[in-house]
């Protein structure tokens, strides 16, 4: 009996003994992001290749935008980019949208980045966070909020202290939920960035070391970047993170250039432009397949990091796109396609199945996932407007009116609880005794319909600056209805960016006074009020501008599809209160992404702003329409 029990214990000795070396081959095979790591170094720059944990690391980046994206589409995407051979995972933060108004923040639905962050992690994806505040990312203002405008006196992106107090609350609510995330502490962040492009802006020596410091004084513990043009690099690093570069077209002096600053370090390209953005009155531009796979494969051939911007770069729903100054003023189309390997409703294109040829062969020997199935697109029935209500008749839902008596640019608006208005429409009226000549100034940004008593007299934007206003006998109503198309996103002028009547209007040289202002922001709030405005059947000819209601039916399960408005002129789109973006008859965009997500199974209620001219039915196709396309020289 005692011979059985110690033949049964050397028995259980031995096979404890194959199991921990069987164990241990195990481990050996897997990816080293299989296996556990110690999470002590993280991303390293420390020689001419980066290192992750001690090992040596190629970053093969792409960049998502969570807030372009339906959260419900969040994890197709991220799947994709896998599947595409990608290690890594970029995002901006908006601040705009994460703080709208002072004191008031929102990180839930479409802007719930640690959920984002996280699905990443679940994904097997690194992230490099870039926090701004200032981000560009062809957003209004570049990402940062107007309220800031309010400040007579704002330097956006310095260090006067109105900047820099309202960057110290922003990220006292923003940091502390990113900082669990990093790497070193058991989550997927291996990287910041430090702001965004501040070379080319470059109005402060000290502020680049006061938002590194904000960030690393909250927590902030991985590798900071910094990122510029090939020809602002000296001018936007800061001591203490790695320099990196942006370009569409590898060239061998730009490469040499960064390498002059920063010897013996790990070379980035931060910003490889996949494709481009494209803006009203002009055409689709695109970067052909190969030669976006040309540029890669060179990168990563001669040992460095690329980060593609973008990856797949989905849609600036609302009001969210920036505009260009120069050399004259231009605002960005809603799509934010990009020409990217994934389009703006996720699915593949050449361009995708070339990058990820290429980069299989950089998978370490394992083969890549699988790609995922696309998701059905839909042409449904066409949408019939069968209802129509007048702007004047919705004016009594907008918050407001507003005396003023000087014109007033919407930022100093008393809306939104103080904080001015940020996108959207807004109505200027005032009372005059007789026609002649009105002269804008340039102080109209950035397109005005102008009305004698309701009546359209005509348009004035940033080219047109004079128009006759007709006679007539006693006193009348001059209204202005004007846009803010964008501000402008990159550049120097950022804190001259104020919106609606900026200043005087001059009737036969005498400045207009005493104006009663509309606020028509189009947010969702109002959007919903609507529902008891004294809506009308549709007249035979309706007025202009107007609000026009119909209905879209969704029969089963919700699909993808795109809209689009033949015989319209220029307008809004809004699905069950949700802001699709702009239209505009001059293209080049010519049809709106619709998600599956923002669609009820079922009735959907459609309601189109148009200004000038209806057609008075919504088409819904299964195929995108960006425009007539020209590639990018």
């Amino acid at each position: 009996m005692a011979v059985f029990r110690v033949r049964n214990t050397h028995k259980r000795k031995y096979a404890l003994i194959c199991l921990c070396i069987v164990g241990f081959i195990i481990y050996l095979m897997l990816p080293a992001r299989g296996r556990i790591m110690s999470r002590k170094l993280g991303l390293r720059a420390n020689s001419s290749q980066f290192t992750l944990e001690g090992e040596p690391f190629c970053i093969i980046g792409g960049s998502i935008h969570y807030f372009r994206v339906p959260r419900a589409y969040w994890r197709d995407r991220l799947m994709k980019m896998k599947a595409c051979g990608l290690n890594t995972l970029t995002t901006y933060v908006p601040w705009s949208l994460h703080q709208p108004e002072r004191g008031v923040f929102t990180f839930h639905t479409l802007l719930d980045l640690e959920a984002y962050i996280n699905l990443a992690a679940e994904l097997g994806l690194w992230v490099i966070l870039r926090p701004g505040p200032y981000i560009s990312s062809e957003l209004d203002l570049g990402g940062l909020p107007s309220w800031l405008l309010r400040d007579g006196s704002m330097k956006l992106r310095t260090t006067y202290p109105g900047f820099t107090h309202a960057v110290n609350t922003y990220f006292d609510k923003l940091i502390p939920k990113v900082v669990p995330l990093q790497f070193k502490k058991g989550g997927p962040i291996i990287a910041v960035q430090v702001e965004n492009e501040y070379g080319s802006y470059a109005k402060d020596e000290s502020y680049m070391l006061f938002i590194k410091e904000a960030l690393q004084s909250r927590g902030i513990s991985e590798l900071l970047l910094t990122s510029d043009n090939h020809n602002t690099l000296k001018s936007g690093g800061v001591d203490g993170a790695i320099r990196s570069v942006k370009l569409r077209k590898l060239n061998h002096r730009d490469i040499q250039d960064l390498n002059s600053i920063q010897p013996n370090s790990p070379t980035m390209v931060m910003d490889y432009w996949t494709g481009g953005y494209d803006v009203w009155g002009d055409l689709h531009h695109v970067l052909p397949p190969e030669d976006m796979v040309s540029t890669v494969r060179e990168i990563l051939r001669r040992g460095m990091s690329v980060n593609l911007y973008m990856f797949h770069g989905g849609s600036s729903f609302g009001f969210m796109s920036g505009a260009l100054a120069d050399p004259s003023y231009k605002a960005l189309v809603p799509s934010y396609d990009y020409d990217a390997p994934l389009t703006e409703a996720g699915e593949y294109t050449p361009k995708y199945h070339l990058l990820r040829d290429l980069l299989s062969r950089y998978n370490r020997g394992e083969s890549l996932p699988d790609m995922t199935a696309l998701h059905y697109r839909e042409a449904y029935e066409s949408a019939i407007m069968y209802q129509h209500l007048s702007l004047w008749d919705a004016l009594s839902f907008t918050e407001g009116p507003f005396k003023s008596p000087k014109p007033l640019s919407i930022e100093n608006l008393p809306v939104n609880n103080g904080n001015g208005q940020s996108y959207g429409y807004t109505l200027y009226e005032t009372t005059i005794t007789s026609g002649g000549l009105l002269k804008s100034g340039d102080n109209v940004r950035d397109r005005a319909l102008l009305f004698v008593d309701r009546s359209y007299i005509g348009l004035f934007k940033r080219q047109n600056l004079e128009l006759a206003v007709p006679g007539g006998k006693g006193k009348r109503t001059l209204s202005l209805l004007v846009e803010n198309c964008g501000r402008v996103h990159q550049g120097r002028d950022l804190d001259k960016q104020h919106k609606g009547l900026v200043g005087d209007i001059l009737l036969n040289n005498i400045p207009l006074r005493d104006f009663t202002i509309y606020s028509l922001d189009m947010k969702p709030g109002f959007i919903d009020s609507l529902y008891q405005a004294p809506w009308k059947t549709l007249p035979e000819t309706p007025s202009f501008p107007g609000f026009f209601m119909g209905r879209l039916f969704a029969y089963g399960y919700p699909s993808d599809t795109f809209v689009k408005l033949p015989g319209w002129e220029k307008g809004v789109v809004f699905i069950n209160g949700i802001n699709l973006g702009r239209y505009w008859s001059i293209g080049p965009q010519q049809a709106l992404y619709l998600p599956g997500p923002f669609i009820n199974s079922g009735i959907n209620q459609v309601i189109v702003f148009e200004e000038q001219e209806g057609d008075f039915k919504v088409i819904f196709e299964d195929t995108p329409d960006l425009g007539m396309a020209a590639e990018i020289q």
